[in-house]
């Protein structure tokens, strides 16, 4: 497949993702009762079917997520005028904040119910500029281990023609998530 078409594929998911999202509650918060004994792969796909809101830092960031299965998740973004450090090339902190959200979902959707994690390390490795001149990117997270307490997970970003761009590994702590009073 030419990286023109996998612009448009990547393109055509985009628009897919993006109406089912948009047709849901937009962003938001998922209130408690929305992710009481669900299991993270559930909410992750409840949210890519508009079921559940989806962050506000997709819409803050232009970048949102378009594929979760169990282990993986990819986010797909547009780095813009808003992104450019005074160089004119994309902040590290977008590379940053956008493997990171690729990597922490990928570790969410390994999530039971009643579990939560949260980021304890994170590291980018940029390896090539980006600039708007390049169109989309997609962060691509996978699961390397989980356990009971820390799980790791590495992640690649990249364009329609395969250019890698960044790469990044985490550490996230899992704990156990209190019950919610209902009263």
């Amino acid at each position: 497949m030419t990286s023109t078409n996998h612009l448009e594929a990547w393109l055509a998911q985009e628009q897919s993702i993006r109406a089912a999202m948009d047709a849901g509650p937009g962003p938001g918060v998922a209130r408690p009762d929305q992710i009481a004994g669900k299991t993270g792969l559930e909410l992750m796909q409840a949210m890519l079917r508009g079921e559940i809101p989806y962050p506000h830092i997709a819409q803050t960031m232009d970048f949102l997520i378009v594929e979760a299965g169990l282990g993986h998740a990819v986010f797909q973004g547009t780095p813009g005028v808003a992104h450019l450090n005074p160089m004119g090339s994309v902040h590290g902190g977008w590379f940053a904040t956008m493997l990171d959200s690729a990597l922490g979902c990928a570790v969410h959707t390994r999530m039971k119910p009643g579990q939560g994690y949260t980021t304890a390390e994170l590291s980018v490795n940029i390896v090539r500029a980006l600039t708007p001149k390049v169109t989309r990117v997609r962060a691509e997270g996978k699961v390397i281990h989980c356990g009971r307490q820390l799980a790791t997970a590495d992640a690649r970003l990249v364009g329609p023609d395969g250019t890698l761009y960044a790469h990044a590994t985490t550490t996230c702590l899992v704990f156990e998530i209190p019950p919610q009073s209902t009263t």
